[in-house]
């Protein structure tokens, strides 16, 4: 099968793609202090200078007290991070791609001590209680109008720094993800309650966000079925479920849906070969990306379980195929490019045999 259609530029209004490969988010914690420096910088830079039309930064923590989650997580938020932002930007122009960050509240999955502040515990739809303490706080609707201003505020700060629009975070099991499961959100007031209510929190998350950037700027959503507490998990069960679902998030503002799956090969539903990219396409009309073990034989999951494992460059063909059948748009790789920052140009030149293998050695470096 022919590369050209992942070569292919992409035009959604303003935003012109030069191809439709993009580079997947991947937490990297290489950004002490929370800010970009010359490492990310050119981590980015060189993803864009070998062919990567987009490039979805890592996961950006808006400015919030309980955003984060995890160490050396760079932020959106603060004259520094923001500064060291508009650097990155600039390379990845320079080079001729686009750039879009992914902006990022953990919600419950953060724990006591982390930074920056370690007496802040998680934030979540639900209270919990553990020993007596609350390790989670329920949040309140002061709560919620603060964390929707601060993602608002970090597109708004997104589009002056130069970006090229933004991705919000809506997956694996994060704040805005929590929202949406009745097994994490077991509120009873306007934000819980069936699928649709407990959808409220990202429509107007959405809404708020477009409402800061305009009618132009673009908005991806990032969102799944896996969550990382569970792998098998299904939020919606069929495809008109699926529709249900998309269609308020999509009339908020969603301009690209990120389509989050573990094997971008696995059809979605049965009785149909699309995978989740293009269910979601076919019932929203909007453009998608699909991701999940893209150009690798091996899925990451097993990386985490079997750290001697090395996963060697896969064949594109199936890829291609549904590329070519316009089941969806763009084309998200994760671990491949991760290792390899030319790996977009080998593709296109057909040198496949000089794709670097991925370990999980990988994640201990960034080139």
């Amino acid at each position: 099968m022919p590369v050209q259609a992942l070569f292919k530029p992409f035009q959604l209004g303003a935003l012109e793609l030069p191809t439709r490969v993009v580079m997947a988010p991947m937490t990297r914690s290489f950004s002490p202090g929370g800010v970009p420096n010359s490492k990310v910088i050119e981590y980015y830079r060189r993803r864009a200078a070998a062919g990567v039309g987009l490039i979805i930064t890592e996961g950006t923590t808006v400015g919030h007290k309980a955003a984060n989650g995890y160490p050396n997580v760079p932020q959106f938020y603060g004259e520094a991070a923001l500064a060291g932002w508009k650097k990155v930007v600039d390379a990845v122009h320079a080079e001729g791609g686009k750039i879009v960050p992914q902006l990022w509240h953990v919600g419950n999955v953060r724990r006591l001590g982390t930074e920056p502040d370690a007496s802040v515990p998680g934030y979540g739809p639900t209270e919990k209680l553990m020993d007596g303490k609350v390790v989670v706080h329920g949040m309140t609707h002061e709560d919620i109008r603060e964390v929707i201003a601060a993602f608002a505020q970090a597109a708004k700060d997104a589009q002056s720094i130069g970006m090229d629009g933004v991705e919000i975070h809506g997956a694996h099991g994060y704040l805005v993800d929590q929202f949406f499961w009745e097994g994490s959100n077991q509120r009873t007031d306007e934000y819980g309650g069936d699928l649709a209510q407990r959808s409220r929190f990202a429509i107007e998350l959405i809404q708020a966000v477009r409402a800061a950037v305009g009618p132009d700027f673009p908005i991806i959503l990032r969102f799944s079925q896996w969550k990382q507490q569970d792998y098998s998990a299904r939020l919606v069960q069929t495809p008109e479920a699926l529709g249900a679902f998309l269609k308020p998030l999509a009339d908020a503002g969603v301009d690209i849906f990120h389509c989050s799956t573990r094997r971008f090969w696995e059809p979605e539903f049965e009785g149909s070969e699309l995978n989740l990219a293009g269910w979601t396409r076919q019932l929203t009309g909007k453009p998608t990306i699909t991701v999940g073990s893209v150009g690798l034989d091996g899925e990451f999951l097993q990386f985490m379980v079997n750290t001697d494992k090395v996963a060697q460059p896969a064949s594109l063909e199936n890829l291609l195929q549904r590329l070519n059948n316009d089941e969806f748009d763009l084309v998200a790789v994760g671990r491949a490019l991760l290792v390899d920052p030319d790996w977009a140009q080998k593709v296109r030149e057909g040198r496949e045999q000089d794709i670097l293998p991925f370990s999980r050695e990988a994640l201990m470096t960034l080139v």
